[in-house]
């Protein structure tokens, strides 16, 4: 292909091929996924709204779920509409720059994602380990410090992901054999040498979910210790109750995340290629899907401000 050629299309858009080798199935994978998209939409909304609107739960661990619930309906909303369009309409078409756009925010609002599960494991050691200091440690300012700079951390890991697939040439077509704009997926349509992006986004993703998972990982280790450390059995279980939505959300986000970086770079031989997008898909989906429903059957006062709502709701 020509120069020329190459530069428009650099310029020009790409198609999303949805998932290779199951089109005749597009509708049947549709409907799985949209009725996800309402679950996680609504769920997530209810909560911050919940969240906003109930004193009660006007404390750190609540702020961080809102902020979580904000990150996640956001997130599927970056790709889930745009798939939908794919599998319902065949509108497979997506300019260049509407593509990185899609890229940027994806990667970003996961590293967001993650970054939020860490301060929410930060709040549950602070709750646990000095329960006298809770309040006046996680105050609202530092509680609003810690959000900007995990998200100002996400932006500026991420950034670089734009620039690195920007300046690559495009010259063997513009087909991308996915559903949503990943950062390799369409580095790989590319004909130059992606070894920079596969070093950058792996460095980024230690970066930030090593990072995240390692201090994840101290603060359990903390707060095992100190409930361990407590006399009567009804305060340990007291104690490590507060803490098992919040676990159950780290399972549902970096299993299926972790999963994926790890096919994605070791697997492509032995896995099929429409699993991998699948369960791309899925890792996007997953959090945002069930984590409202965790913590709204885990946590008795998210139940509580659902009950006391609905029924202030029907005294009007």
């Amino acid at each position: 292909m020509s120069g020329a050629n190459c530069s428009s299309l650099t310029l020009g858009f790409f198609i999303l091929k949805g998932v290779p080798g199951l089109e005749a199935a597009h509708i049947w994978i549709s409907l799985p996924f949209c009725l996800m998209y309402i679950v996680a939409v609504l769920g997530n909304c209810g909560l911050i709204y919940l969240i906003g609107h109930e004193e009660a739960l006007h404390r750190p661990m609540y702020y961080f779920l809102a902020l979580l619930s904000f990150t996640d309906v956001t997130l599927c909303t970056t790709t889930v509409p745009n798939m939908l369009c794919i599998f319902w309409f065949n509108l497979k078409e997506i300019d260049f720059n509407a593509c990185l756009a899609q890229m940027f925010f994806v990667h970003m609002l996961t590293g967001m994602e993650s970054g939020v599960l860490m301060l929410m494991a930060l709040d549950r050691y602070v709750a646990i380990c000095y329960p006298l200091r809770y309040a006046t440690i996680l105050t609202n300012p530092v509680i609003t410090k810690a959000a900007l700079a995990t998200f100002l951390r996400s932006v500026m890991l991420i950034i670089p992901f734009t620039f690195l697939t920007k300046r690559l040439p495009y010259c063997q077509g513009n087909l991308i054999p996915h559903t949503y704009c990943d950062h390799m997926s369409v580095a790989k349509v590319s004909c130059g040498n992606v070894k920079v992006n596969a070093i950058y986004g792996l460095l980024a993703a230690l970066l930030i979910g090593g990072f995240d998972m390692f201090c994840i990982s101290v603060s359990y280790t903390m707060i095992l210790r100190a409930v361990v450390s407590l006399s009567s059995v009804d305060a340990r279980q007291k104690a490590f109750g507060t803490c098992t939505s919040h676990l159950c959300a780290i399972v549902i986000t970096y299993v299926p995340a972790l999963f994926t970086i790890f096919t994605h770079r070791f697997g492509e031989q032995s896995i099929p290629h429409h699993v991998h997008i699948i369960i791309a898909n899925l890792y996007l989906m997953c959090p945002p899907t069930l984590n409202p429903i965790v913590y709204g059957v885990k946590t008795k006062q998210i139940r509580e401000g659902v009950i006391k709502l609905f029924y202030k709701e029907k005294d009007m």
